[in-house]
């Protein structure tokens, strides 16, 4: 991915309303319904990694704080949207923020369980990447969300995290 800019995303405090998280929910998988159906699955985990596109898909959801806060929202309601469709359109959300990041490596072997893809290897790549993520950064504050988005088919363009 080619380096595009620079983008200052401040801390906000607060909670997304209910009435917001839902619309969220409902839209996003629309947009995410769509895009797998016109362009294929590799596709919207390519959008889905550029921090650009990324933050434009949450001020359409409907989230239009401009701030770290985004990524929490959009990839919660992505799991609230997506993990249910799972037979339709094949992607599995794991993981999530606080307590949710930490059930990600059994969420991934489950997901492995009902795949035939290997469970063990995505918990693998799961924890060194919340690892780097941990260390490499050095900017004093613990990793507090931890998602893993995965395609039934696994492996290659398919596989990606957020």
């Amino acid at each position: 991915m080619k380096r595009s800019g620079t983008a200052d995303l401040p801390l906000h405090g607060g909670r997304v309303p209910q009435w917001l998280a839902e619309r969220m929910t409902l839209l996003g998988t629309a947009i995410v319904e769509h895009i797998v159906l016109a362009y294929g699955p590799g596709e919207f985990l390519t959008r889905l990694s550029d921090p650009f596109w990324f933050q434009a898909l949450g001020a359409v959801m409907g989230m239009d704080w401009h701030s770290s806060g985004i990524t929490t929202s959009v990839m919660g309601a992505l799991k609230r949207g997506l993990n249910p469709r799972f037979s339709e359109l094949g992607f599995a959300v794991c993981g999530g923020r606080g307590r949710h990041s930490v059930r990600t490596p059994d969420e991934l072997r489950a997901f492995g369980g009902r795949t035939g893809l290997n469970g063990d290897e995505l918990a693998r790549v799961s924890r060194l990447t919340a690892r780097i993520d941990n260390n490499a950064i050095a900017d004093g504050f613990q990793l507090y969300l931890h998602s893993f988005v995965i395609h039934r088919q696994g492996a290659g363009p398919w596989c990606s995290r957020a």
